[in-house]
């Protein structure tokens, strides 16, 4: 190839190049300083979920219902209860997937909440990972490692 034709590429490289490192810089620049309308209003609060239904009388007992050695043991959530493997917690689970400090089930009122308490595998309400406090109702099932809880009344 002559010697021409290479260093036209070259030129035409180089351009092509510096095209796309400051288009990029500008489309960095742009979306550091203005603000997106389309993503403020991904930012906007999610709607207030409709209130929790009540009941009467709140249930006030945790039944096992699934799980190797405490099946069909019942507790009474009076206060407060704490799930996990270490030997203060109110509950003591002997399960490799359950953390030493899991979750806590206590009384708000008149309701039930279930919160993880920063466990490494979760803490499931009905087949779902909860990561803020959650209220429970009757014939919810808790998943804590292998271990299913419900609350009954």
């Amino acid at each position: 190839m002559p010697n021409l034709v290479l260093e036209l590429l070259k030129y035409a490289f180089l351009a092509i190049l510096y095209i796309f490192v400051a288009r990029a810089v500008k489309a960095i620049y742009l979306e550091l300083r203005t603000p997106n309308p389309r993503r403020a209003s991904a930012r906007a609060p999610a709607p207030a979920r409709p209130a929790p239904r009540r009941t009467k009388k709140a249930p006030r007992k945790l039944a096992i219902v699934e799980g190797e050695n405490m099946k069909g043991k019942s507790f009474d959530v009076s206060d407060e209860l704490v799930v996990g493997r270490a030997e203060k917690c109110h509950i003591v689970l002997d399960d490799t997937y359950v953390s030493q400090m899991h979750a806590r089930i206590f009384s708000k009122g008149e309701a039930v909440m279930v919160e993880d308490l920063g466990s490494t595998n979760g803490t499931y309400l009905n087949r779902r990972r909860i990561t803020s406090p959650s209220e429970l109702q009757r014939g919810d099932q808790v998943k804590i490692g292998k271990t299913v809880m419900e609350l009954r009344k």
